[in-house]
């Protein structure tokens, strides 16, 4: 009861600590090493179906070598043009433009130059044409205020919304610095701009009102607040698809196929992807894993990308709530104690390890289906558990187990010592009278073959002998009492007590008559040539009460088996040198072996220092539990 108790107290005070570490947070930046993981294993995790990316990359640079992107007015408004023709929804330009190239040229104060005031027509035709949401940001001053740095004026006019069209490019990062969780807007004062950027593309595409209280998006419910929501990734960087700017500005984009299919119905972001560009970011994907996971960078405009995805299509990562993750975390607890209290340590440390793995697997498993398991709590709760319980084991129980071990672990076999201490039972060393049934066994013409070997040769003749018919006994669930030369004693019945311990002695002995037949053959293969005598074995068993007990001097004491019973058993396997027989068993054992003993001869024999005779049988087999013959 005391085990039970402590088990259960143990288990909710785990339970306890865990559930706070968990709402304290104490515990993410570990469980943000398994979410990671998760996401770099899983590689690409769903389609991209309302998203694509006309990415800024090298080759666009090359195409322009001599353009400073000031002045790239006229081929951001060639993009967006093919865009709208090809079919885009909504376009939303990934690049703040501080400064036009009219506002560059107007420096210069180049008179009689045109350029300056209709440079830009282009772009501005383009955005005040709508579906086109750019690009704003908050940036801290020196104060560590946050301002707002909005488009150059020339283009900002020209929106049809005005500041309502512009998007917040900023993302929210974790305390580790890596980007897991969006926020939908950054006020919720009603200040506009206050969206974030890929929140007011898929507003916008749904059809819906950017400055609404909430937002019926991917049929979930988006609050339009500074509330955090995980991002659903696609899929590492690459996954969502892309098309080069450079080919939106090729002759003859209007009518490619390729880039309406692409395009058509979607959201395209405008984005700089190109080397040496500063808009990358620290996603789960940047960690990397070992040797076989290469930590990759992800460009704004995926990120954004990645977030619209998230938004449209409903794939938000979701923690379980309160309740199942307690009962989640106390189910894996009351299960990983039970066995650690139940197994030895070192099996305890396997099992303990294989719990670890397991959660890890279903944190992975409920990943794949966007749910968020907590990996880390539950683990570390396992560990607790298991360090507790040897804690305990150590200071108690354990000391227990290693006194019955050291006094019956070389007499009885492992499962006889682990039921002993599973009955919470111990044996009264004082002394206590049990019906057991007790076996001999002894070597037949021992003397005579001895007599031809060396002393050397003897001990390991014995050894192995020895070493081999035991076996059985300890198998069976019985004890070695004692060796007397090349005797045997076994008891069976004690210390674990047990109904059918004589069917237990029988089969032993049955099983030790035919190790002895086979143990013929090894003396022949270890001594060759000596032509020693054939070896054989007998066996006497008897059944009744005998007083067990720690019995001896006060310097050396042995558990063992003392009075008639003893005697009777020791008679009997004497017998067998008289009769013939292998086995000799008294009717009490047979009796009390149940059916399926099979005998052969019978006798009825008088025994020095019994008054009464004992009618005594020859046992030739034994029927098995399930049918057959042993």
């Amino acid at each position: 009861m005391s085990r039970v108790i402590l088990g259960a107290l143990l288990v909710v005070l785990i339970c306890g600590a865990a559930e706070v570490t968990t709402r304290q947070g104490w515990l993410n930046t570990l469980e943000h090493l398994w979410y990671d993981l998760w996401h770099n294993l899983a590689g690409e995790r769903f389609e991209s179906k309302h998203v694509v990316i006309v990415a800024i990359d090298n080759q666009t640079l090359l195409d322009h070598p001599d353009e400073p992107l000031a002045f790239w007015g006229p081929h951001f408004a060639r993009a967006i043009e093919v865009s709208r023709r090809a079919g885009a929804r909504i376009i939303g330009v990934d690049y703040l433009f501080r400064v036009s190239g009219e506002s560059w040229l107007r420096k210069f104060e180049l008179h009689g130059n045109e350029l300056s005031r209709t440079y830009d027509i282009p772009m501005r035709a383009q955005l005040a044409a709508g579906q086109v949401v750019v690009a704003g940001s908050l940036a801290n001053n020196d104060r560590g205020e946050s301002e707002l740095i909005l488009p150059v004026d020339d283009y900002l006019f020209v929106l049809p919304s005005g500041k309502a069209d512009i998007g917040l490019s900023n993302f929210r990062s974790d305390p580790d610095g890596i980007i897991r969780h969006f926020v939908p807007t950054w006020f919720d004062d009603g200040s506009i701009p206050s969206l974030t950027f890929a929140t007011l593309l898929a507003v916008r595409l749904a059809g819906l009102d950017h400055g609404s209280d909430s937002w019926s998006l991917g049929n979930q419910r988006v609050f339009n607040a500074p509330l955090p929501r995980t991002i659903g990734f696609v899929g590492p960087p690459g996954t969502i698809p892309r098309l080069s700017f450079g080919r939106l500005l090729s002759p003859g984009a209007d009518n490619d196929p390729d880039i309406q299919r692409h395009i058509r119905d979607k959201v395209v972001i405008i984005g700089a992807e190109h080397g040496g560009g500063q808009d990358v970011h620290i996603t789960p994907y940047a960690r990397g894993f070992l040797f076989w996971v290469k930590g990759r960078m992800m460009s704004g405009a995926e990120l954004h990308a990645n977030i619209v995805e998230t938004l449209l299509t409903g794939q938000f990562p979701r923690p379980l709530a309160s309740w199942p993750r307690l009962i989640y975390l106390l189910a894996v607890l009351i299960f990983a104690t039970i066995l650690f209290f139940r197994l030895d340590p070192w099996r305890g440390l396997r099992m303990g390890l294989l719990f670890a793995l397991g959660c890890a697997v279903l944190g992975y498993l409920f990943f794949r289906k966007n749910w968020i398991l907590p990996v880390m709590s539950v683990q570390l709760a396992v560990a607790v558990s298991y360090l507790g319980t040897l804690g305990f084991r150590l200071t108690g129980e354990e000391r227990e187990r290693a006194r019955l071990r050291r006094m019956f672990g070389q007499y009885v076999s492992d499962e006889v010592v682990e039921k002993l201490l599973a009955t919470g039972r111990r044996p009264n060393l004082g002394g206590e009278l049990l019906h057991v049934t007790v076996l001999f066994a002894d070597i037949r013409n021992f003397t005579r073959i001895s007599e031809r070997l060396h002393a050397h040769q003897v001990v390991d003749l014995l050894n192995t002998y020895l070493g081999r018919v035991c076996e059985p006994i300890l198998r069976e669930g019985g004890t070695v009492d004692k060796f007397v030369g090349d005797a045997v004693m076994a008891v069976f019945g004690s210390p674990v007590r047990s109904s059918d311990h004589a069917r237990h002695a029988l089969r032993a002995a049955l099983a030790m008559a035919a190790t002895a037949s086979e143990f013929q053959s090894w003396m022949s293969q270890r001594f060759v040539d000596l032509n020693l005598p054939d070896f054989n074995i007998g066996i006497g068993l008897h059944t009744g009460e005998a007083v067990i007990g720690s019995i001896g001097s006060p310097k050396r004491k042995d558990f063992t088996a003392i009075g008639d019973t003893v005697n009777t058993a020791s008679r009997l396997e004497g017998m067998t040198k008289e009769l013939g027989w292998r086995i000799v068993a008294s009717r009490a054992t047979v009796e009390a072996a149940g059916p399926g003993v099979f005998t052969g001869r019978k006798e009825t024999a008088s025994l020095k220092g019994r008054d009464k005779p004992v009618e005594v049988f020859e046992v030739i087999g034994l029927e098995r539990d399930t049918g057959g013959d042993e």
